[in-house]
């Protein structure tokens, strides 16, 4: 589990193939600063959590599944691009950001870019699927990054609004970010959950008993809840 407060800035210093994923070799000597690295633990690599399989004299190299370069932009990141690290969070510590798993759910397209005084205001393109599971106020993790949304727009072209203020800028990759840049975003935990909790409760409700009537209403009114929330 990680927080999305980002610790170091790294590089890709290579990938080879193995099997139908790959093995990248992370350049992270600000990282190691932390403390040693350990093999097996996790570390949020620009946004998704990968396992250290060996340690090198400054950095790690870790295993890549074919799904993780799928849904994310791990396979087709630069040798010698930056990347955003961030090492799991140790229980009782102080906590920053918003949960975060590691677990991405799909790259997303910078749309627009604009000075807001020394902040930058960006807008992301997102999948009307995804795009439920946004709230306004609410927290997305992009590249790793937690971050508040300023504002949704739904549609048959979904975005959402972040800003990224100057301390955000000079230690993440974020504000080097170009439009039409591809970025990997995971959706805030509790809206996921309450996402599927609605969904199989709707199910239940349909059923023709006095039990599934009532639950069925009950599902209404916690529906109508969480629409005014902002969760759904």
């Amino acid at each position: 589990m990680f927080t999305g407060l980002v610790e170091a800035k790294g590089s890709l210093a290579g990938r080879r193939s193995s099997g139908p994923g790959a093995v990248l070799v992370i350049r992270c000597a600000d990282l190691l600063k932390s403390g040693p690295l350990v093999l097996g633990e996790s570390i949020s690599v620009d946004g998704a959590c990968l396992t250290v399989k060996r340690i090198t004299a400054d950095g790690f190299e870790a295993d890549v599944s074919a799904e993780t370069l799928e849904r994310t932009t791990l396979g087709a990141h630069p040798l010698g691009g930056s990347l955003n690290l961030e090492r799991s969070m140790p229980l009782g510590a102080r906590m920053g950001g918003h949960l975060v798993t590691g677990h991405v759910d799909a790259t997303c397209t910078l749309k627009a870019r604009r000075a807001v005084g020394e902040a930058v205001a960006m807008t992301f393109a997102i999948s009307p699927k995804l795009a439920r599971l946004v709230a306004e106020k609410g927290s997305v993790a992009v590249n790793g990054v937690s971050l508040t949304v300023n504002a949704v727009r739904d549609g048959a072209e979904s975005e959402f609004d972040v800003v990224i203020v100057p301390h955000t800028q000079g230690v993440t990759s974020l504000g080097a970010l170009s439009v039409g840049s591809a970025v990997n975003v995971e959706v805030d935990l509790l809206a996921r959950y309450v996402a599927r909790l609605l969904e199989t409760g709707s199910g239940l409700g349909a059923q023709a008993t006095t039990e599934g009537e009532h639950r069925g209403t009950k599902d209404a009114a916690w529906m109508e809840r969480l629409t005014k929330g902002g969760y759904v």
